[in-house]
């Protein structure tokens, strides 16, 4: 028997029975049946040059205390054994825990706006943990569902020298020494520290307060206050109020936070714009506040809310603010915030640590 004209080739089988009782064919079934296996589709990580980018070490996001002591008591194998026998065990949050979360929820709101756009926040983990050690961080990020793709995983070197090329706009970090490092290569950079009485932050709104002098502003001004007291300060501040303080070593971070607010004022949401800034500040408004504003104003540059204590202590202010994070040159005032409930982060900057950074080396006379 002959084959029918009509009839498919074998080439052309694939197009019998090509759709089932509901019109579908195979391969739209099969692919319906996979879809729903696969987890929703994460958002587009942007290009490092376009993005904001805010560098953390794993001590900062994740408690680790316990296994620091592993690392410091026993050393590096039995560290790395440890982590890799609980490498199913998610970590807890850290200090810097809830402010990436904040981040996260600011680029949600971007990608709702703007959903092409690149200028979002991109969290990269910087590390010197052995690779090995990547799987828990790896898990416990999912865990949390947190939506960091970048790591940095230094095998026990500082990764310091990877922040450049990471475009890093912010390194925090639980040590101290790499924080300094990270500062003398020219990035913003501080030391982060948890509070035992953490209060509750806002989980719609990212709020950060600035220390003004050494954190946004140089240390010009502490330099007159060690140098000749109070007194001159005030003089000094009054005779130079029209000109602009130099930068410190965050301002560059305040620029970041408006330029992404100044996105969302062009939507029309200055009011519900989830980012809020703080300058919170022992200056007093009298006798040296308008320096302290003309600044940022000359840089194109303004936070929501502006705080002059006069001397007074900021941990009660900072209560009632509850920022994700706040920045500040001198650990007391740092000390004072934790003690209030506040995550702070010290920027050890100018000129009360040049003075202390000899006395430090000195060695003991003979």
């Amino acid at each position: 028997m002959s084959l029918d004209s009509t009839q498919p080739s074998a080439r052309q089988g694939r197009t019998v029975n090509t759709a089932n009782g509901d019109g579908r064919t195979p391969w739209e079934d099969a692919k319906a049946f996979y879809d729903k296996l696969t987890p929703t589709k994460k958002p587009k990580t942007p290009k490092p040059q376009n993005a904001i980018t805010i560098a953390v070490s794993s001590r900062a996001l994740f408690r680790m205390e316990e296994e620091q002591k592993i690392y410091e008591q026993r050393g590096v194998e039995d560290y790395v054994r440890y982590q890799l026998e609980h490498e199913n065990e998610p970590f807890l949050p850290g200090a810097a825990f809830p402010f990436v979360k904040a981040l996260e929820a600011v680029n949600t709101r971007l990608r709702e706006l703007y959903p092409d756009s690149e200028e979002l926040f991109d969290i990269v983990l910087m590390t010197n943990n052995h690779a090995q050690v990547g799987v828990r961080l790896i898990n416990t990020i999912n865990h949390y569902n947190l939506f960091i793709e970048r790591f940095c995983m230094t095998g026990g070197k500082s990764p310091i020298g990877y922040l450049k090329a990471y475009h890093t706009n912010l390194y925090l970090s639980s040590d101290a020494e790499k924080v300094q490092d990270a500062l003398e290569e020219g990035i913003a950079a501080a030391t982060i520290f948890s509070s035992d009485c953490a209060t509750e932050v806002s989980d719609t709104q990212l709020r950060v307060a600035f220390d003004g002098d050494a954190v946004l502003f140089s240390d010009e001004s502490e330099q007159i206050v060690k140098a000749h007291g109070l007194d001159k300060f005030f003089e000094h501040e009054k005779a130079h109020e029209n000109n602009p303080l130099a930068h410190g070593p965050l301002k560059c971070f305040l620029e970041a936070l408006g330029k992404l607010q100044k996105k969302f004022y062009a939507k029309g949401q200055r009011l519900e714009c989830p980012i809020r800034t703080y300058l919170v500040t022992a200056r007093s408004a009298a006798s040296s506040g308008a320096r302290a504003l003309k600044t940022l104003r000359s840089w194109g540059l303004e936070t929501d809310e502006a705080l002059f204590l006069a001397g007074a202590p900021k941990g009660p202010l900072l209560e009632k603010i509850r920022p994700h994070i706040f920045f500040d040159d001198q650990m007391f005032h740092v000390e004072g915030a934790t003690e209030m409930g506040t995550v702070a982060a010290h920027v050890p900057y100018g000129v009360a640590h040049k003075f202390r950074k000899p006395a430090e080396k000195r060695e003991p006379a003979k």
